[in-house]
């Protein structure tokens, strides 16, 4: 129980990306449930045979850690080290609260989906970079127009991990994208 209410602060750790009615910044809590639906839906593009339960649990942990190293924005500044070295301290922290065994197996999916070596991790973190530029797309530019991104920069920062474990999906968005970019005069 200790570990399922420490997981309910997720709900107040506040992301950088809007909804898609553009009313407000989505909670990580919303994007973890958001992506594993992705999931859910989207498995049959993945390029390689998954276990869509797999990659739906590697979601609902993946970003638990944020409970303590917060968001990190992807087009924001940051010290990749020193918000790895946060996370894995947290990971230690969270996972630590729940019974050995269990621990264990949460920290060895969380592991997995950090190393991004097997398809479900590799279609786990495309998914996880999809959802946010179809959000933005539907709310008017989001976190793009917010920090001022290029579409070049959306295409090294997101595309290279959509297309790295989904391509289908990446082929999807891309041309998406790119339109918005045009029509805002950001490209």
């Amino acid at each position: 129980m200790a570990f399922l209410m420490e997981a309910d602060r997720l709900k107040s750790v506040i992301r950088a990306t809007k909804l898609a009615d553009g009313s407000r910044k989505e909670t990580t809590a919303e994007h973890s449930w958001q992506v594993a639906l992705f999931a859910l839906t989207l498995a049959e593009h993945a390029p390689e045979d998954i276990d869509t339960a797999k990659v739906v649990t590697m979601l609902i942990l993946h970003d638990l850690v944020e409970i303590d190293a917060g968001d990190a924005p992807v087009f924001g500044e940051h010290d990749a080290a020193a918000i790895e070295a946060q996370e894995q301290a947290a990971a230690d922290r969270i996972f630590g609260l729940l019974p050995e065994d269990q621990a264990m197996r949460f920290r060895a999916i969380w592991d997995e989906f950090e190393a991004n070596k097997t398809p479900e991790a590799r279609f786990a973190k495309s998914l996880d970079r999809f959802v946010p530029p179809n959000l933005n797309l539907a709310n008017g530019g989001g976190s793009w127009v917010d920090y001022n991104v290029s579409f070049e920069t959306f295409e090294t920062r997101v595309g290279a991990k959509i297309r790295n474990g989904a391509p289908a999906l990446w082929d999807w968005v891309r041309p998406r994208a790119a339109a918005f970019f045009d029509r805002l005069g950001m490209r």
